[in-house]
């Protein structure tokens, strides 16, 4: 799971476009997706890359996959994807 707050409007829309493309919005400004470790590693350097360290925060939360039955959601969110687990 990967949530962000990001003040600079234009650098959270790049980071948006990026999760976009590699995991499912799950509410305004948090993802969830499958990634291999080389592909987190990857995908956090080129958001961090967009990042403000005085002012913006990026938080990636890895969910463990024994876990994954227990995952639950309420309401009619977007996350509509087929996996839930980082």
């Amino acid at each position: 799971m990967i949530a962000y707050d990001i003040a600079d409007h234009r650098a959270r829309r790049r980071v948006e476009q990026v999760l976009l493309d590699q995991a499912a919005r799950v509410q305004e400004s948090v993802f969830e997706g499958r990634f291999t470790h080389a592909g987190l590693l990857a995908l956090k350097r080129r958001l961090v890359a967009e990042l403000d360290a005085t002012t913006d925060s990026l938080r990636c939360y890895p969910l463990c996959a024994w876990c994954e039955e227990d995952l639950a959601g309420q309401g009619g969110g977007r996350g509509d994807a087929d996996y839930w687990v980082v």
